[in-house]
């Protein structure tokens, strides 16, 4: 993230990735405020662009084409980018409540998650029918349903509920998009029938009789059967039951009907409508709590109703945008009035569309261009980021803190050093209250023990193995980076056998005003206490001072049974070497710095980086390893070199059996690689064939640094793919059988890597 001096007085918290929050995060980006933390919080890494999902459904887009990549945007911004799904809102407190981290305190709240199509009021909906949206829900069922459709033999009859403009362009895009499959791979598309429900007599309500005359036509030439007034009355595994009690068979329900709203909000306390949509003023706050925003289809515009469209969330984001920044700056409001009529483009499947507005139309392949032009035009505004200076501007602008703010940020550059620079004994006592170590009857003084130091015993017949590591944080949320920071330093108590035992923790946040060090210092130990916790290792204390970046590390205690101590020496020939985790994690984060990695390559190395290698290694001793290590620093190849040289053998590396995470062996190529590299790589010469496999581009990845990586061990051949199919089911679906022990050669040289 941009540095600054500022230390933060305000979060601004930004619930869901829609439309209106893309640009209030790329214009905060242009323009930070200086003293404002940005957090999104939002369940996806990419949010798709509705404009061009039918485009995308139908085959002319791909991923990245209709998607916003939320992770480089949010580092854009310099937000911290929450994964996480809202389930309600603590409004007294002002805090955001997830399903899966700590609370998440505001200042100022905005809300801009869309909606979903109301599946309540009919029953069996819920259970039996894909609504499409959340879009993305959507997206991963037609995945399921494209595979489906290619597989099956025999009649096939896909249903669309929804008669709108969503539902008419869904149905023509998938319709286009299974005639395409199916004609490539030389089967019949005859025996696939569409229907499409409308609860009214017509279809698309709200358009001209124009456009709906053409699209009357465009479903009959393709054969689709369209159901006028035909309300759907209760939904049955595979059938639709219609309001005069007729039932219709379907292999596939698409519902697309009228927008619904999650419960949370009106849970809360916020004022809603009888859909559940927030209540908002011409500013878009919500008349019932001025310090939440809401936009897009959550939101209801008490003066100015609109139909739910994404084009209003469009609209909306400038002018969201404006008033909070100036409500942050303690700055009267200015009133938003959308526009009464707007420009429709909708398109047929085949890169034919129909433009509208009023009683105006016209339509063509040269308006699906047109369309396209538009929204590959309002794409590049959010996926083409300019370069922006990495120091932020400094200095709290006037409004932002009041008189008792101003006075704490001045003593904080008084901050001595040494134990002065530690957290302040009440800020460090609130957040380490809310922390429960994992409890041992070891453990004689612990955590909140008043003493100065902790007190374990060792059993009768166990040794300690000691471990330590520290290091600054690599993302931007304090709860993730919490449990990497405990699974990193964890890794070499597994590695060796061990059972964790107790932990001190060494933290440094960096400085500011004393609620927001607590609730950086609460987030990340929050994170770290719970992989410790899942170790039954017990927390019993350290030390946390203020410096001017978020770093944390452990110094472990593990306990081990004397004679079955896992070393590095203990490789055999014959044995199969085991990697639990793919590798990426240096070059992948490195891209992320310069803004050159897409989010979902960061979610998906942060869902391997916060796994723990506990059942890992007991499932590797549990099959007869005699050696293991975790992937740290020195990459694959340096540890292998350090397991080769203690063991006295030579290996055999299959590089096309190495696992490599999404978007790595990308980043590599564009020579995207971590400051460790120059010094890992001069481990080269270990390599027999240097030459031929430094032409391999996926070579530099076998040096590339790990953080919180996974286990490299050796395991006796015979219970080898017996131990994979094991390390799978518990959860490491990347683990590999990756190269074979040989006898020491004569050579030098004692790794192969084989391509």
């Amino acid at each position: 993230m941009k540095t600054s001096d500022t230390p933060v007085v305000k979060d601004l918290v930004l619930i869901g990735g829609g439309h209106s929050h893309i640009a209030v995060l790329k214009r905060f980006g242009m323009k930070p405020l200086p003293g404002v933390r940005l957090t999104l919080i939002c369940r996806d890494a990419h949010t798709p662009y509705s404009g061009m999902l039918p485009g995308y459904v139908a085959g002319h887009y791909d991923y990245d084409q209709a998607h916003i990549d939320l992770g480089a945007l949010a580092r854009f911004a310099n937000a911290r980018f929450y994964h996480s799904t809202v389930i309600g809102l603590d409004l007294k407190d002002k805090q955001v409540i997830c399903d899966n981290r700590p609370p998440v305190s505001f200042e100022l709240l905005s809300i801009n998650t869309g909606s979903t199509p109301n599946t309540s009021l009919v029953p069996g909906a819920t259970k039996n029918v894909v609504p499409v949206k959340p879009i993305n829900t959507f997206l991963d069922r037609w995945e399921t349903l494209c595979a489906r459709t290619m597989a099956h033999e025999g009649p096939l009859r896909i249903a669309v509920v929804g008669a709108g403009a969503g539902g008419v362009e869904i149905l023509l895009a998938i319709r286009h998009r299974l005639q395409i499959l199916r004609e490539e791979a030389g089967k019949s598309f005859d025996t696939i029938e569409f229907h499409l429900f409308s609860s009214t007599n017509q279809i698309l309500p709200t358009h001209n009789a124009k456009v709906r005359a053409t699209f009357i036509e465009t479903l009959r030439q393709r054969n689709v059967v369209v159901h006028l007034g035909a309300s759907v009355t209760e939904v049955e595994p595979g059938q639709l039951k219609i309001g005069n009690g007729d039932f219709v068979t379907a292999d596939e329900i698409l519902w697309v009907t009228a927008a619904g709203a999650p419960e949370w909000p009106a849970a809360a306390g916020l004022d809603t409508d009888q859909g559940g949509f927030i209540k908002v003023g011409d500013t878009l706050q919500s008349i019932s709590h001025p310090y939440v925003y809401a936009a897009g289809d959550i939101a209801t515009m008490l003066n100015y109703p609109r139909p739910k469209s994404g084009v209003f969330a469009v609209r909306q984001g400038k002018p969201l945008e404006r008033n909070l920044r100036r409500a942050l700056l303690g700055k009267s409001q200015i009133p938003f009035r959308p526009q009464s009529k707007f420009l429709s483009l909708i398109s047929t499947g085949d890169k034919f569309a129909i433009a509208s507005r009023g009683n105006w139309s016209l339509r063509g392949r040269v308006i699906w261009q047109w369309k396209d032009w538009i929204d590959r035009r309002f794409m590049d505004k959010f996926n083409d980021l300019p370069d922006m200076d990495e120091k932020e501007a400094t200095g709290l602008p006037d409004g932002l803190a009041n008189a008792d703010v101003v006075k704490e940020i001045s003593a904080i550059a008084m901050r001595c050093g040494g134990c002065g620079a530690k957290v302040g004994a009440t800020v460090l006592s609130r957040a380490l209250n809310s922390l429960t170590p994992a409890p041992r009857d070891d453990v004689l003084i612990g955590l909140h023990e008043p003493d100065d130091a902790a007190v374990v015993e060792v059993p009768p017949g166990k040794v300690i193995v000691h471990t330590v590591d520290y290091f600054r944080a690599m993302v931007d949320d304090p709860y993730i980076f919490g449990k990497i920071a405990a699974n990193h330093s964890l890794g070499d108590i597994f590695a060796m056998g061990g059972d964790p035992q107790t932990a001190l923790a060494v933290a440094t946040v960096p400085f500011g005003i004393e609620a927001k060090v607590e609730d950086t210092l609460t987030q990340m130990m929050t994170g770290a206490m719970e992989i410790l916790n899942d170790t039954n290792c017990a927390l019993v204390g350290g030390h946390t001072s203020e410096g001017p970046e978020l770093s944390l590390g452990f110094a472990v205690n593990g306990l081990i049974d004397k004679d079955k101590i896992m070393r590095k020496g203990g490789l055999r020939p014959g044995d199969k070497l085991i990697v639990t985790k793919p590798i990426g994690t240096g070059t992948l984060f490195a891209a992320d710095m310069r803004h050159k990695a897409k989010g979902r390559w960061i979610a998906s190395a942060l869902d391997h980086m916060v796994m723990s290698n506990r059942k890992g290694a007991e499932c590797l001793v549990e099959h007869g390893s005699r050696a293991a290590t975790d992937i740290t620093g020195f990459g694959l190849l340096g540890h292998l070199v350090e397991m080769v040289r203690a063991s006295a053998v030579d290996v055999v590396l299959e590089l096309d059996a190495v696992p490599f995470m999404d978007g790595s062996e990308q980043t590599a190529k564009a020579g995207i690689l971590s400051s460790l590299q120059p010094q890992n790589i001069r481990l080269r010469r270990a390599v027999a064939n240097l030459e031929e496999a430094g032409k391999d581009p996926r070579y530099p990845l076998i040096f590339d640094p790990q953080t919180a990586g996974g286990l490299l061990a050796s395991v006796p051949a015979e219970n080898a793919d017996i131990c994979v199919e094991k390390l799978k089911g518990l959860g490491y679906r990347c683990t590999t059988i990756i190269g074979e022990v040989l006898e020491q050669s004569d050579r030098l040289e004692p790794i192969t890597v084989r391509l």
